[in-house]
């Protein structure tokens, strides 16, 4: 039986980890773990075939950095690699004994660096990479994907569409998330699963880092919202250092099958073990859970779209979609999208989600720009900035495919409508790069004035999508608002037709709630007034303007009155904020004699249910906020303004310093996450870099040299790109070392730099040694320094182990040792000056 119809039908069961039992078989640290399956394939052929002895049904190939970046100087290919690795699992499960079905899991783990724009690493490049791995793979005879250990949804997206692209094999994906229960880059179970499920994977789930018993809360999140088959891989507990070096993990097989077995009962379809799990351990697992009858898949019909950080799940309170971001009868817009100003698109955004959008409307269309470029270069602002999800709006099907394609998570997507031309073109990008797509009620013949022929429209776009495997929950119907000016009738039909629709179809529904009233005076009251009788006629989401302080009172009234809005909470708290009160709406076009060019908003810190707050004129409280929203090109063009008859020192220790730790205490009480964070140090060099000339020979140009380096055998980038982002940040000087750094080569740096301070990373347990072998030598040819060590593998207890002098968790976490380590406490210090931020 194929195993997309066996994962659906019983329990299937993983290996355990690789890594773990190649150090037990030799391997050194520094060696490449993946040619093993070349240079050593009687070993690996054993290693397999012990796991499928045990009784396991999937084994995956020594695969998981097989890519071209990590293989590099190894003198073997990504296609070798992937060719011999498949080949090794193929021999063993032809060897081993047992009954039990045999599949071979082409392994996939990360790159080892961050995708643009929070790294260097282009998304097309990203998929290219593990395109050539999987489809070399997929020629030797692999019967399935498995993408594993992903901590930032945007690679995860580009290795599933890679394995797409392909092939035509089932694929399993799994991410990797801390103790908080989100990925590095700030994504959770529900923002993973939207992102997978549309992108139609076979299975999704999590492995390492976590125990199983850690692992449980988050199975239960997601056998609430997932409909699909759900994976668990979990770590033999937490690392510690052994006697030879290395991680050692000490839950014992019948400990770890005794979690495994409630595991299962509480939903897991696929067992397995990451690091530091074994045969025995899965034996165990197989054995607890014998005769366990798994409980069945169900489809939790949930309508969801999600950006990296964030979903927002349509079909029970209104969802409000912010449509600001719309050239048409805009001027100011039409100008900056003409003239590339990306700034002014990011602050429409952001006042947008500072107002309540749970989405934002995004559409660049526009005669004489390049729509198609335009738009995902204002898509990629906007996610760099805001874990707001977004609506690609466009009527250009090559602009869609384009956005869709780069769109980091399920975004919703405008629009699909009854033509068959029009849903030969849309379903195909639904189908494959996922998405909840907005469904206009016309046809060929327009757009019918009757209640039945809009509600037969959205019956034949349901019936269409079905057939390219799209389920009613990824569609919404708008039955489309059309000007009472010019038919008086056109609300009621409107109205009517979308409580037809949701009665009879049982599918949501949206409106652009501002058509209704082009032409009329007292726009504002009758667009309040249409709305709020189609939020009783059960409209599920509106395309309205937060703005504008009449439609969001109609929104928190209207939720209240319709039992949305337990306690009344939502409104009360709306009505309680002064901002709220006083709020004017600013006019779309300036007044008759004046100019076009309106001044650009200032920007104020978004918080959880923060509204826009009046304009501040200083312009280093300007400048703290241009830095916490990471608007890299405005933090330099106010950093310039605030030099005039200010000294360059006093602007960054009252304004730049400041805003960062403003953003690094949201980052440490995970209000804030990994993007915002570097996307704040971003703007923050930007802003030193146009006063660094002021602050020449002047004390505190530095605050402290500081050496990083990934440990030897290791390529993974990633948490020390985001240290030294940091670091520099907070004007440490950082020695950048690279990856795969040999212990010798970090002490002649630290000795070289005169540095106090030494940050070292690993990610891998195959490396682990290579970082206490560093921290050795550091010990005694530079014992002026203190380490820094961070990475996946680690814990507390085990830095301290291997006689590291401090943990960081995060990049914060080690700028706030170099602050110690260096005596430079001014940070906190100057919290307040100017104005300071508000507490998180």
């Amino acid at each position: 039986m194929p195993i997309r119809d066996l994962v659906k039908n019983r329990l299937l069961y993983l290996d355990g980890a690789m890594g773990t039992m190649l150090q037990a078989a030799g391997l050194q640290p520094g060696e490449n773990p993946d040619i093993w399956s070349i240079t050593h394939p009687d070993t690996i052929r054993a290693l397999h075939r012990a796991y499928f002895d045990a009784g396991c049904n999937i084994a995956s190939t020594n695969t998981f950095g097989c890519t071209a970046y990590k293989l590099a100087g190894t003198g073997y290919s990504a296609g070798d690699v992937a060719s011999a690795g498949v080949g090794r699992v193929k021999e063993a499960a032809a060897q081993s004994g047992g009954t039990q079905p045999k599949f071979v899991a082409l392994d996939i783990g990360p790159t080892g660096q961050l995708l643009q724009p929070l790294g260097d690493l282009p998304f097309e490049d990203a998929v290219a990479m593990y395109y050539e791995t999987i489809a070399a793979g997929a020629a030797a005879g692999a019967d399935m994907v498995l993408i594993e250990t992903m901590s930032d949804s945007y690679e995860l997206k580009a290795a599933v569409l890679a394995a797409r692209e392909s092939c035509d094999l089932p694929i399993f994906a799994t991410v990797t998330v801390g103790a908080n229960g989100r990925l590095l880059t700030g994504g959770d179970v529900h923002t993973v699963v939207a992102l997978l499920e549309g992108l139609r994977v076979d299975a999704l789930g999590l492995n390492c880092s976590l125990g199983p018993q850690k692992m449980l809360p988050l199975l239960k999140e997601l056998r609430g919202i997932a409909s699909t088959p759900i994976i668990i891989t979990p770590n033999a507990g937490l690392p510690r250092e052994g006697e030879g070096g290395g991680a050692v993990y000490d839950t014992e097989p019948y400990e770890f099958a005794a979690v495994m077995r409630e595991v299962a009962r509480q939903g897991a379809r696929v067992l397995g073990g990451c690091c530091g799990t074994t045969p025995a351990h899965m034996r165990a697992v197989i054995e607890a859970t014998s005769g366990l009858c798994p409980l069945p898949v169900q489809e939790k019909g949930l309508s969801v779209v999600s950006s990296y950080g964030r979903a927002v799940t349509i079909g029970g309170a209104p969802v409000w979609i912010g449509e600001r971001i719309n050239p048409t009868g805009k001027p100011r817009l039409k100008q900056a999208l003409r003239q590339d100003d990306m700034d002014y698109v990011l602050q429409q955004g952001i006042a947008q989600a500072q107002a309540g959008a749970h989405i934002l409307d995004v559409n660049c269309g526009l005669p004489g720009i390049d729509e198609a470029t335009t738009l995902v270069k204002a898509m990629a602002g906007l996610q760099s900035v805001l874990d707001t999800p977004l609506q690609l709006d466009s009527a250009d099907v090559n602009a869609l495919a384009l956005a869709m394609r780069c769109y980091n998570g399920k975004p919703m997507v405008n629009s699909v409508n009854g033509k068959a031309e029009s849903m030969r073109a849309v379903f195909p990008l639904v189908q494959k790069y996922g998405g909840l797509v907005v469904a206009l009620t016309l046809d060929e013949t327009g757009i019918p004035e009757t209640i039945e022929g809009r509600l037969k429209i959205a019956e034949t776009i349901i019936t269409t999508a079905a057939e390219y495997g799209i389920k009613k929950k990824d569609i919404i119907i708008d039955p489309l608002t059309m000007t009472v000016s010019a038919g008086q009738k056109n609300a009621l039909i409107t109205l009517d037709a979308l409580r037809l629709i949701k009665e009879r179809l049982r599918v949501n529904t949206i409106l652009g709630v501002s058509n209704v009233s082009f032409g009329l005076p007292a726009r504002d009251s009758v667009n309040a007034a249409f709305f709020a009788m189609a939020l009783y006629a059960g409209l599920s989401a509106a395309i309205i303007n937060p703005n504008n302080p009449r439609m969001m009172e109609t929104c928190y009234a209207a939720s209240a009155l319709l039992n949305h809005d337990p306690q009344c909470g939502g409104l009360i708290k709306y009505f309680g904020d002064p901002a709220n009160m006083f709020a004017t709406q600013q006019a779309d076009t300036p007044p008759a004699g004046t100019a076009q060019k309106a001044p650009a908003p200032v920007i104020q810190p978004i918080l959880p249910g923060a509204r826009t707050a009046p304009a501040d004129t200083d312009m280093q409280k300007q400048l703290q906020d241009a830095i916490v929203k990471g608007l890299k090109t405005q933090a330099g063009q106010l950093a310039l303004a605030a030099m005039a008859g200010r000294d360059a020192l006093e602007i960054i220790n009252g304004a730049l310093i400041p805003a960062l730790n403003y953003v690094g205490e949201g980052f440490e009480k995970g209000s804030l996450f990994l993007p915002q964070l570097l996307m704040s140090a971003e703007a923050a060099k930007s802003a030193f870099a146009v006063l660094r000339e002021g602050v020449q020979g002047q004390e505190g140009e530095s605050a402290g040299e500081v050496v990083i380096a990934t440990v030897k055998g290791d390529v993974h980038d990633i948490g020390k790109n985001i240290v030294k982002a940091m670091l520099e940040s907070y004007r440490f000087h950082v020695t950048d070392l690279g990856k795969d750094v040999p212990p010798e080569q970090v002490a002649h740096a630290a000795n070289r730099t005169g540095t106090r301070l030494v940050g070292l990373s690993a990610l891998m347990t195959t490396t682990v040694t290579g970082m206490r072998d560093t921290i050795a030598l550091l010990k005694e040819k530079a014992p002026q320094c203190r380490v820094v060590v961070g990475g996946a593998v680690l814990t507390e207890a085990y830095a301290r182990e291997i006689g590291a002098d401090f943990y960081a968790p995060d990049a914060m976490a080690a700028v706030r040792y170099a602050q110690q380590v260096y005596g430079k406490e001014r940070a906190r210090a100057v919290k307040t000056q100017n104005g300071g931020l508000p507490t998180l």
